[in-house]
């Protein structure tokens, strides 16, 4: 809903470009149409022209028809003519006065039609060549406005589909902002009501206020009553009794430093998880490289290192513990400033501790460093990050000694008689952000040395897969204590402003903002366990009183009780009976445990000589072509499994007999008897071996089918572990696959939207093509039949003239 406003915005701001747009597109699409009637005019004006120039040829065509009939015509009355004046120049050769007279005239007569007949010869063929200069000029401009035409027509397509496109873009949006208008208005109705009930509620939480207000000034108005009567001296002016007053503070800064106080503990938390595990792994390394106690024996001081090392949770846990019981032990309720907070005492013991430790792995870690550049594999450029590794670490425990210093400094000022000005807090706290930022870069530094020690060793042919196995994990404790000292130096400095702040808390005599704490009295360390105290006995008070036993029923109990302690001494001898009755039930338990793990390792033992035996009996059967007869053979294996069970039984006599004293145990039962004789011993250990026998074999009959089951069920669980490893290979196959399926899906689907846009496209501009042809051809048709009327007015004049010359 945060969102919806944003996006009216993007989708008005859209809108108003596309609503900017049509009217430019609509000009656009009016030019193009008013060029496309200028050009559909000027083909009129053109076509037009055309069919003047092809009525003037078809009528200078006629023209010259008539011209030429005429000159045929005329030809034939001058070979008319010479025949008839020859004919009279032969019948009249008396007369020679008058054919030359006619022949004159005849000869007069044939030079003007041949005058005529060239002139209109010439004529006919001026008349040809302004025909073919019209026919061809009229095929250019033919073509010419038929290729402005099909330029015309395309550009009108492009912009009817930019307007259409544009148009159905304009229609979403508008359906689109129609949408999210009336959601709005949806919103804006919900949120007028929500409003009209806040203003009922504002209203009634004034009525209430002013209630409260009225009930409060009478309150104020008794208590000021009750203090200027009754109250019989101020303690606020004297510093020793002001000390044991509760002091009033500001919550929201105790919230903040209890929030700021767990954040911390949590990032203290990491960076005691981080170098314990550096710690470890560390060991795991040292136990490793450069001797690893199997190949070379390792070095009393790599040793000691080791031990040391493996004693690390020993002084980081107090650390952590330590903190996270000062977080816990803070309440809302109460001030905490340095002042107060006695427990950082434990945790900066804790924290100095651990710096000693620290300070104690130095040594080793130079001479280990130093036994690691002895070994013969190590290179110069090996021996050279071994050195700056070195001075990493060095500095790494100067910065931890630095941060003891501030840590036991800020601890200090809760004791008594140990106190700082609270102007020099400031510098405290400053000193203890940068010293965490130079924990930081040491860490980033012994990071970047190891890191580089760790990538030229792994080059080295002696170093296995387990100690790459442990630079690993080194390299990985050391990349989280960069980051937890990142976050602890941001913690720190994004937090300065408020640890430097004096907390402003007051006493009723003074306040403990002001800079000169000599004149402020401060408050007794008591006034807090007072008050939690009293908080404790008010919330007991507060708790419901548990059910309590009537009188009759209790001295009902008392008379019970009384008449049971005469019974006390019988019970307890009962109990002593029965705990040394338990007692040698747990003994007999603890025998037969033990027999137990002795019957299964004679078992073993006899799996491994019966599976001799069959070894033995297949080199029997081999052997057997060989001569040696089957009955010695089982003869000589008879007698090695007597020999076996013999030291078994006797160890079983030994058991069973033990002075003179017999205690047959089976799991039917216990048979006690008393050796009188030597006969009945025999008897007895032959019954006894007869019963063990027994119970052996059941024993074994049971060890083998609970085998042969187990079998059965590993061949199961692995076959249907097989099964379920081939059912999880085709379940991801048959994902595969159904993923391929869908994403082919869609593309089909896709390929059949555009290409069926497309034919809709194609099938509307058909369309239009065939209908703008059909426009064409009936205006042709009409045309052609105007044509033919006017050839068929202009045919009937000439016909009558030709019919007439005829005549």
């Amino acid at each position: 809903m945060a969102d919806l406003p944003e996006k009216y915005q993007k989708l008005a701001g859209e809108y108003a470009k596309l609503k900017a747009q049509i009217p430019v597109l609509k000009k656009a699409y009016l030019d193009e149409q008013g060029e496309a009637n200028k050009l559909k005019e000027s083909l009129k004006e053109k076509s037009q022209t055309v069919r003047k120039y092809e009525q003037e040829v078809d009528s200078l065509t006629f023209r010259n028809q008539q011209l030429s009939k005429r000159v045929v015509f005329l030809q034939e009355e001058l070979e008319a003519t010479e025949t008839s004046s020859k004919k009279k120049s032969k019948g009249k050769g008396s007369e020679p006065s008058t054919p030359d007279r006619g022949g004159a005239a005849h000869n007069g007569g044939s030079n003007v039609f041949n005058e005529e007949l060239q002139g209109k010869i010439e004529e006919n063929a001026l008349l040809h060549k302004q025909l073919q200069e019209v026919s061809t000029q009229f095929d250019i401009q033919v073509r010419q406005l038929q290729a402005q035409l099909k330029a015309s027509e395309e550009s009108k397509g492009q912009h009817e589909e930019v307007i259409h496109a544009a148009q159905q873009r304009a229609k979403e949006q508008i359906d689109k902002l129609q949408e999210e208008k009336a959601m709005l208005e949806v919103k804006a109705q919900t949120l007028e009501s929500d409003l009209k009930e806040f203003r009922g509620r504002y209203e009634k939480a004034e009525q209430n206020l002013n209630e409260v207000e009225k009930n409060l000034h009478s309150r104020l108005v008794v208590a000021t009553k009750t203090i200027q009567d009754k109250l019989p001296f101020i303690d606020t002016k004297i510093k020793d009794l002001n000390g044991y007053n509760l002091p009033t503070h500001d919550r929201r800064h105790q919230l903040r430093a209890k929030e700021l106080i767990t954040q911390g503990t949590n990032l203290v938390g990491e960076l005691v998880q981080g170098l314990s595990n550096f710690f470890t792994y560390t060991e795991q390394r040292s136990k490793i490289y450069p001797a690893d106690g199997v190949t070379e024996p390792i070095s009393p001081l790599n040793i000691n290192f080791c031990k040391y090392l493996h004693e690390n949770m020993i002084y980081l846990r107090p650390v952590d513990q330590s903190m996270r019981q000062f977080a816990e032990n803070l309440q809302d309720d109460s001030l905490t400033i340095l002042e107060t907070a006695s427990e950082l005492q434990d945790f900066a013991k804790h924290f100095t501790y651990m710096v000693v430790y620290m300070n104690k792995l130095l040594p080793y870690y130079v001479s280990s460093l130093e036994a690691e550049n002895a070994v013969s594999s190590c290179t110069a450029s090996l021996e050279s990050k071994n050195k700056d590794l070195l001075q990493s670490l060095k500095r790494l425990n100067a910065v931890f000694n630095k941060m003891d210093t501030y840590v036991s400094i800020l601890a200090t000022q809760s004791s008594q008689g140990i106190n700082h000005p609270r102007a020099s807090h400031a510098k405290f706290f400053t000193g203890l952000s940068k010293s965490m930022d130079d924990l930081h870069t040491a860490i980033k530094e012994v990071s970047k040395h190891y890191n580089s020690k760790v990538s030229l060793e792994h080059q080295l042919p002696t170093a296995t897969k387990e100690l790459k196995r442990t630079d690993e994990c080194v390299v990985a404790s050391l990349i989280s204590l960069v980051t937890n000292t990142g976050k602890m130096a941001a913690f720190l400095s994004g937090n300065l402003d408020f640890f430097t702040t004096p907390a402003g808390y007051r006493t009723r005599g003074g306040s403990a903002s002001v800079d000169d704490s000599a004149n402020v009295s401060r408050s007794h360390p008591a006034v807090n366990t007072f008050r939690q105290r009293a908080a404790h006995y008010l919330s007991s008070i507060s708790k419901p009183i548990p059910e309590s036993v009537p009188h009759c029923v209790a001295v009902q109990n008392r008379k019970t009780l009384y008449s049971s302690a005469e019974s006390k001494e019988g019970l307890a001898k009962q109990l002593s009976m029965f705990q040394q009755k338990l007692t040698k039930l747990e003994q007999e338990k603890e025998h037969y445990i033990l027999e137990l793990q002795l019957l299964k390792i004679k078992f073993e033992n006899e799996q491994v000589k019966t599976k001799q035996l069959e070894k033995d009996l297949e080199k029997a059967s081999v052997t057997s072509s060989s001569g040696v007869s089957s009955a010695d053979v089982s003869n000589s294996l008879e007698d090695h499994i007597e020999r076996l069970q013999a030291p078994s039984d006797s160890n079983r006599r030994s058991d069973s007999v033990n002075s003179g004293h017999y205690i047959d145990t089976t799991m039917l039962g216990q048979l006690e008897t008393s050796s009188v004789t030597k006969n009945d011993q025999d008897t007895r250990e032959q019954l006894i071996m007869a019963h063990y026998s027994s119970r052996i074999n059941d024993i074994t009959l049971k060890l083998q089918q609970a085998d042969s089951k187990t079998v059965n069920f590993h061949a199961e669980v692995r076959a249907l572990q097989k099964q379920l490893k081939i059912a999880e290979k085709e379940k991801e196959i048959g994902q595969d696959e159904l993923k391929l399926s869908n994403q082919s899906l869609a593309h089909l689907k896709d390929e059949l939207q555009t290409t069926s846009r497309s034919y809709e496209g194609q099938l509307s501009m058909m369309s239009e093509h065939l209908a703008g042809m059909n426009e064409k051809l009936a205006q042709q048709k009409d045309e052609i039949d105007e044509l033919k009327q006017q050839l068929t007015l202009r045919s009937a004049p000439s016909s009558k003239s030709s019919k007439k010359s005829k005549k």
